[in-house]
């Protein structure tokens, strides 16, 4: 269990197939390697796949969280959890779809408030419905990443999604361009881009990191990011991972005088 209180961050975005769950997946191992203890939270409830693509079987889920929480059956919070290894480990979406709707959003609250008491970062992977129990997620995280493609509809419901925050007064995110996800769709220009969303643009992931055979990642239920080529083969996209978990906790300074940023 962390002394202190840990860091939360929401992976959102505007429209689906962005190349949400591998970021949060990705950035988990980035954590890993700066021996941050994770958290992955598979908030995607209806189509949540982290357990799935890490190719770990699972008992408990957000739901049993949820269910024995409010019938005061609740005694530990890593009851409901999930090992991938030593680092990282998983809260699971439902398997019965049924049981989305028994999941009140107020527990999502108290979840990540136990969350945060337990591990260093919270990493919660959602879908793209700007529903009650994402409103939540995003009002309560401390940080949040929009991932955005260059596509054109995913860029216009962007622009549409950042209005709603300004207007709200949330300063709390910030954006990042994934070219790797489609590197065929190059419609805009990165200049074209911020014009369009009337935002700017925090970290990009380039088109090398497109991986052909990702499917076989998955199906061993890798993380890139922990791969011992990944620094020096995908070098830019290792980095921008790396600054991305950087801005996201404290003593960053110490971390980098470390030197554990190039492990």
């Amino acid at each position: 269990m962390s002394k202190t209180k840990g860091k939360s961050m929401c992976i959102f975005s505007s429209k689906g197939g962005v190349g949400k769950t591998i970021t949060t997946i990705n950035l988990a191992g980035i954590y890993e390697h700066l021996e941050k203890k994770v958290l992955l939270v598979d908030l995607d409830l209806s189509s949540g796949g982290i357990t799935m693509a890490l190719n770990r079987p699972f008992e408990k889920t957000i739901f049993n969280f949820v269910d024995d929480y409010n019938n005061n059956r609740y005694k530990d919070f890593q009851d409901y959890i999930t090992k991938y290894d030593d680092y990282i480990d998983i809260l699971p979406s439902p398997k019965d779809p049924r049981q989305i709707n028994k999941i009140d959003s107020k527990y999502i609250d108290i979840l990540i408030d136990k969350a945060e008491s337990h591990y260093d970062m919270v990493l919660i992977d959602t879908n793209h419905i700007l529903d009650e129990i994402n409103i939540v997620t995003l009002d309560k995280v401390d940080n949040i990443l929009f991932v955005l493609s260059n596509d054109p509809l995913d860029l216009k419901n962007m622009k549409s999604l950042i209005s709603i925050f300004k207007d709200s007064g949330v300063t709390n995110y910030k954006i990042l361009l994934n070219n790797s996800c489609n590197p065929y769709k190059d419609y805009f220009s990165l200049f074209d881009i911020k014009n369009i969303i009337k935002a700017n643009i925090d970290y990009t992931l380039t088109s090398s990191f497109f991986i052909k055979n990702i499917d076989s990642y998955i199906m061993n239920g890798e993380i890139i990011t922990l791969q011992n080529k990944m620094a020096t083969t995908f070098n830019k996209d290792y980095e921008t991972f790396m600054t991305i978990a950087l801005d996201t906790i404290q003593n960053k300074e110490e971390i980098l005088e470390e030197g554990v940023d190039n492990a």
